[in-house]
């Protein structure tokens, strides 16, 4: 699999691919929580698709709710997949915020993209869910990481 995450000029990426036996993994990085969600957000859309390629022209509002923050993960990559599928989108930009409510954390999103378009997007790989597999959210050093694998 070509590494769409990241190009080889450019040692510091915003996120990675890794791959395990059956599924893939995706690493999201980011100097907040939320950059690093967005970020495993693309990891996720660069499985599924030419990520360059899909245009920001219209917003989708997301919002999920978790425990923790392991939990906010798969709800979100979850909701996008589920989001995509209905709607027949692509997303490759993503804006979030994230809030603690009564013991509850809520992650309001916006995602970016188009509806899918066969003449100019090339569809790789269908990802059916991200899973609890391999999951970490959390500070690594100076940046945040969120990671998981992708059930394909």
């Amino acid at each position: 699999m070509p590494n769409r995450g990241q190009s080889p000029a450019r040692a510091v990426s915003s996120f990675e691919l890794f791959e395990t036996t059956a599924d893939v993994g995706v690493r999201g990085y980011g100097s907040t929580l939320e950059e690093a969600f967005a970020n495993a957000a693309k990891a996720m859309f660069s499985v599924m698709t030419d990520l360059p390629k899909v245009k920001p022209l219209k917003e989708v509002a997301v919002e999920v709710e978790a425990e923790d923050e392991e939990s906010l993960l798969v709800a979100w990559l979850n909701e996008l997949l589920a989001v995509s599928s209905i709607r027949r989108m692509l997303f490759s930009d993503f804006k979030v915020a994230v809030e603690r409510l009564d013991g509850l954390l809520r992650l309001r999103a916006t995602a970016y993209g188009e509806h899918v378009d066969p003449s100019r997007h090339e569809l790789y790989t269908e990802v059916k869910a991200a899973t609890y597999a391999l999951i970490k959210v959390g500070r690594v050093d100076d940046r945040y990481v969120a990671q998981l694998l992708l059930d394909i």
